[in-house]
């Protein structure tokens, strides 16, 4: 029975670009030990791709009215069809490397309940992976040198064991929003937020937004607003991955060195707290006003 269950709805295989980046990472994950792949949906190229690499595909899932896969059914068929107790949703623009898979054995050892995230590695990668013996170390070294490590408010993987995540809203895959409030819901929860950035890399394959209406980043989109409002609010997506309660370091779970970010995140949830009548920029600006007076000099630059 293998350990890890990782799921993905991928994008049509119709842009040359996007169509590489996304079976290099599928093919990543299928060298991994202990794990099993299943591609989600019936985007042009899917069928062909999960062939190719002996993946399991289940095109029936449901989406929303512009035809984008809904997370809550793609969790539901996850869980459905999983044979491992662990399960992960991720993008499927996302290198995995076995350290991966080691971090998620060390943090189930150690919990019942948790979920798995970290920091990903931004890399350009135009051409197809050669996945001969030794290609972990060389993607690693290259990435490390350069590469750069993506800022912690965006998270493109989410591991919990099938007992955790059991009643997710009908968020758009692919919109902005839904990541944070995965954070939001597990601190709610009080399940351990582990942190895995400092035991593995794991590699964003850099890409442009041509797949969205207007070119827009996700988060101009108007599925964003939605999955917002599924969510609950602002507040509940103000989450990121400095709220992480824990850090899985050489093997051993540890409360996270308190820094900068850290400190002044923590004050805006408490004065979010106290003072949750006022507006939410209100309290951001209050919290970081350094980021206020940049936003100031920027409108009257």
């Amino acid at each position: 029975m293998p350990l890890i269950t990782l799921f993905s709805a991928p994008k049509p295989f119709t842009n040359p670009h996007i169509a590489i980046i996304q079976r290099n990472a599928i093919k990543s994950w299928t060298l991994l030990p202990d794990v099993e792949v299943i591609l989600l949906g019936d985007e042009v190229g899917l069928a062909k791709i999960s062939k190719e690499l002996s993946v399991k595909h289940l095109p029936d899932v449901k989406v929303n009215e512009s035809g984008t896969p809904l997370i809550s059914s793609m969790f539901q068929l996850a869980r459905e069809n999983a044979n491992s107790e662990l399960l992960c949703i991720i993008n499927t623009d996302m290198i995995l490397m076995p350290d991966f898979v080691e971090a998620a054995r060390r943090s189930r050892l150690q919990r019942d309940e948790f979920v798995l995230l970290g920091q990903r590695w931004d890399y350009d990668i135009t051409s197809p992976i050669d996945f001969t013996e030794g290609w972990e170390h060389r993607l690693q070294s290259t990435v490390h040198s350069q590469g750069q490590l993506h800022r912690p408010a965006g998270s493109d993987f989410f591991l919990f064991p099938k007992s955790c995540y059991t009643d997710i809203p009908d968020f758009t895959i692919g919109r902005a929003g839904w990541d944070n409030w995965m954070i939001y819901k597990a601190r709610k929860g009080g399940w351990p937020v582990i942190d895995c950035t400092p035991s593995m890399v794991i590699v964003h394959q850099n890409h442009d937004y041509s797949h969205l209406p207007d070119s827009k980043p996700h988060y101009d989109h108007p599925d964003s607003n939605e999955n917002i409002r599924l969510a609950g609010g602002q507040a509940n997506i103000r989450y990121t991955i400095l709220d992480s309660t824990h850090q899985l370091i050489n093997g051993k779970l540890a409360r996270p060195k308190m820094t900068s970010l850290q400190l002044t995140r923590k004050l805006e949830l408490f004065l979010r707290t106290i003072f949750f009548f006022l507006p939410e920029n209100m309290i951001e600006n209050i919290a970081r006003p350094k980021r206020w007076k940049k936003r100031i000099q920027k409108l009257f630059k």
